[in-house]
């Protein structure tokens, strides 16, 4: 039985992701996606885009030796299938497409910069398999840095997926427009008016790391009450960032982004009336892996 080790790399507004899996040819279900490699390097391209509507020169020099670096590693962990996506920063950025052709000729890394419809598909088609017998009505909502992702599914069905510009790096940065809420409380109103009980999927590093920190939570379906997100949401809006990272031992970067993203996910369970949160630990690289192992078994 051979193996094919396949990469994705993920461009967020706050950090930058590469993950390798070792997919069996044969593999009959996600349990024989072997992860090899998790890395996580926050570059915050975020702070500059939405500030200033592009990267700023050191920044981009800075994912440019970052995308060396991955490449790199790819070539060690012998990665034979990979895709590089940027997602709400670069999609912004008025001088994205300069960088990711800069990048491109100087690493051999081809980015593409997915629209936010597409992100929002790609992180839904990961859990594809596992919601198609789940009854009920789900919003699978994934919070970044730039973006906001909902997928709504209804006994496994997928019914709408749409992508709002409001994401934790916009909102600590105040680029978050007003209409772009009103918009989202406008189709949230319509699906809550679709199903008498909506739950939510989270994904996201925000969400697993308030989900660790919840009192109340059950670790055997990996999900948490509403009460218990903004309990963790009450404790930490309370403290400075460095009594974040002090008390709870949060990463710099994570302690700035986890109350705006608890924030986001607390105003959508409170549109739709949702009563917990699952919790599964998977984002959009792991989809990105999924749909390039899909794709190249159909051919």
């Amino acid at each position: 039985m051979s193996r094919i080790n396949y990469a994705a790399i993920d461009i967020g507004s706050n950090a930058v992701r590469l993950l390798i899996k070792s997919i069996s040819s044969d593999a009959k279900d996600k349990n024989q996606f072997k992860k090899i490699l998790l890395l996580r390097v926050p570059l915050r391209l975020g702070f500059d885009i939405f500030s200033d509507g592009v990267l700023s020169e050191r920044k981009a020099r800075k994912l440019q030796r970052l995308m060396k670096a991955y490449r790199h590693l790819m070539k060690i962990y012998d990665v034979q299938v990979y895709r590089a996506c940027a997602t709400s920063a670069m999609r912004d950025a008025k001088n994205g497409s300069e960088i990711i052709k800069s990048i491109s000729k100087e690493t051999g890394i081809n980015i593409e910069i997915i629209g936010g419809s597409e992100e929002a598909r790609i992180i839904y088609s990961n859990h594809l398999e596992c919601m198609a017998d789940r009854e009920g009505a789900y919003l699978y909502v994934d919070v970044g840095g730039g973006s906001t992702e909902i997928n709504f599914l209804m006994d496994g069905e997928l019914r709408s997926s749409v992508s709002y510009n409001i994401g934790t790096v916009r909102l600590l940065t105040g680029k978050v427009r007003d209409d772009e809420w009103v918009r989202m409380q406008h189709d949230l109103e319509i699906i809550s008016s679709q199903a008498k009980q909506i739950n939510i999927i989270g994904s996201g590093g925000n969400i697993n790391k308030i989900y660790r920190m919840a009192s109340v939570k059950n670790a055997l379906k990996q999900s948490m009450p509403i009460s218990s997100v903004r309990e963790v949401y009450n404790e930490l809006n309370t403290l400075s960032i460095e009594q974040r990272m002090n008390q709870y031992a949060l990463k710099p970067d994570r302690a700035d982004v986890i109350v705006p993203a608890a924030e986001i996910f607390l105003r959508i369970a409170e549109l739709v009336h949702a009563d917990y949160i699952l919790v599964p630990v998977i984002g959009l690289a792991d989809g990105i892996i999924d749909e390039l192992y899909k794709n190249r078994n159909k051919q």
